[in-house]
């Protein structure tokens, strides 16, 4: 086995993909069953670091399991942190036995549904069951299913970026509002669905994290929609092996999973000619989701073009955004005054009150700079810095202009006899760490809500209960 070290060390670093949190936060019971399909098996191997799949690699067609030490021995010094790092994360996963201190081997769901997964063979239909040929109606091509998810998907950021704002955008699902709710991306403000600050945030995440954010979103919901979570993660990872432009039958999905068909068609995963068809495609967006390639054609899709950056902005607070797309100049919108449009160019400037806009609609000051300076255009970043001073203290003063005041409630502690007695309550009240403001002269200091019945109780005691 080659040593833990090197490349891999650099793949180590990067952060978790965002589902393995939440699968080693479910029970063993659970794990088991979804490692009893092939189909789930393989997904998950493809999410983990370098170091985890290549020890899963190894111990994968062993017949037993191997001393911890011999294991231990293969790896170098400047390796052992990953490698340890590696055994807890593969066995809160359940996927290596639970005795690793002193031998490693896989758990025999895994291993099994794993063997099979990369050899093929068996009677499971895990991987789908493709829809037989149907000369009068035929799949839809690759480039109308990437269109149909780019449109469902685009649909979806274009509402959270234009719903409130008086423009009257396409009104994606009710269940996909309620997601979208449920995660704080949107809020209710004054009768009206609008963009958060986390929502914001949101539209500067690539389009794989975002689908995923939305995903474990729906996950959460599992349970209180009353459905089976071992089936709902089973069928997305079912749709992560399938085969993009192929037709799949929907006889063999459970009832969990046909429920979850049209949730899936409102995100865009999936096509289906109608709600009651028994065939469904997968779209790039559910053939991606473990995967490293884009989840959107990229020609056209807001990752793609803002990769290469179209904004130029200058000292005098004008800006240019080099683009043609809807959903961008809907973002600029939230905190540019836009001044003309033309058919590839936006001219606008970064004002006061557009800053002011964006600060209601709970966006700071540091997300309109990070936004700014994710995609600024190539010749922007020739400069150093990348933006121009001037302009960022500006919009970073226009947010201290409405935060100069903050209203925090509490008590207010006056009238000691002595100064001993004000010192003496005044020091056990930092000690509770609930000093807000404090004044020797006048003796008096206000104290948070939190320690007013800790406070009031030492004063009595003090006083021998006389106030």
């Amino acid at each position: 086995m080659p040593s833990a070290t090197g490349k891999a060390e650099e793949q180590q670093e990067r952060s978790l993909h965002a589902l393995l949190p939440f699968l080693q936060t479910q029970s063993q019971t659970s794990l088991t069953r979804l490692y009893q399909r092939p189909s789930s098996c393989l997904p998950i191997f493809r999410l983990l670091g370098a170091v985890e799949r290549q020890l899963v690699m190894n111990l994968l067609w062993l017949e037993s399991s191997i001393p911890t030490a011999t294991m231990s021995s293969w790896v170098t010094k400047e390796g052992k942190t990953h490698f340890d790092d590696a055994l807890d994360l593969l066995t809160r996963l359940h996927i290596l036995t639970n005795n690793v201190t002193t031998k490693l081997g896989l758990s025999p769901a895994f291993k099994s549904s794993m063997r099979q997964a990369i050899t093929g063979g068996g009677t499971s239909v895990s991987f789908g069951v493709p829809a037989e040929s149907d000369d009068k109606r035929h799949a839809p091509s690759i480039d109308a299913l990437d269109a149909y998810a780019l449109e469902r998907w685009e649909t979806i950021l274009h509402y959270m970026v234009s719903s409130g704002t008086g423009q009257m955008p396409v009104k994606p699902s009710q269940g996909v509002l309620f997601l979208l709710q449920r995660n704080g991306l949107m809020a209710m403000n004054q009768g009206q669905l609008q963009i958060t600050s986390s929502g914001f945030q949101f539209l500067l995440h690539t389009p794989h994290a975002q689908l995923w954010e939305l995903l474990l979103q729906y996950l959460q919901m599992v349970e209180e929609r009353q459905m089976d979570l071992v089936e709902v993660l089973s069928f997305l990872f079912m749709l992560s092996t399938m085969e993009l432009g192929r037709e799949y039958s929907t006889e063999n999905l459970s009832d969990t999973q046909r429920a979850m068909l049209e949730d899936l068609r409102d995100y865009g995963l999936i096509w289906q000619r109608k709600a009651s068809s028994r065939r469904f495609s997968p779209t790039r967006l559910a053939t991606t989701l473990t995967s490293s390639l884009p989840p959107l054609p990229t020609a056209t899709n807001t990752g793609g073009a803002q990769e290469q950056g179209f904004i130029v902005l200058e000292t005098n607070y004008r800006l240019y955004a080099y683009t043609d797309n809807p959903l961008q100049t809907a973002v600029l919108n939230l905190f540019v005054s836009v001044r003309s449009r033309f058919p590839n160019l936006v001219v606008g400037a970064i004002t006061r009150e557009s800053v002011r806009k964006a600060l209601l609609n709970g966006i700071t000051a540091d997300q309109i700079i990070s936004y700014l300076t994710t995609y600024a255009h190539p010749q922007m970043r020739k400069n150093k810095p990348l933006l121009p001073v001037t302009v960022q203290d500006q919009i970073r003063l226009w947010e201290l202009e409405r935060n100069r005041i903050k209203a925090q409630e509490g008590f207010l502690y006056t009238a000691f006899a002595s100064q001993a007695d004000y010192e003496y309550v005044l020091n056990y009240a930092r000690q509770l760490d609930v000093v807000l403001w404090e004044n020797t002269a006048k003796r008096c200091f206000f104290g948070s809500v939190e320690g007013h019945a800790n406070i009031r109780g030492f004063i009595e005691r003090r006083t021998g209960g006389g106030g």
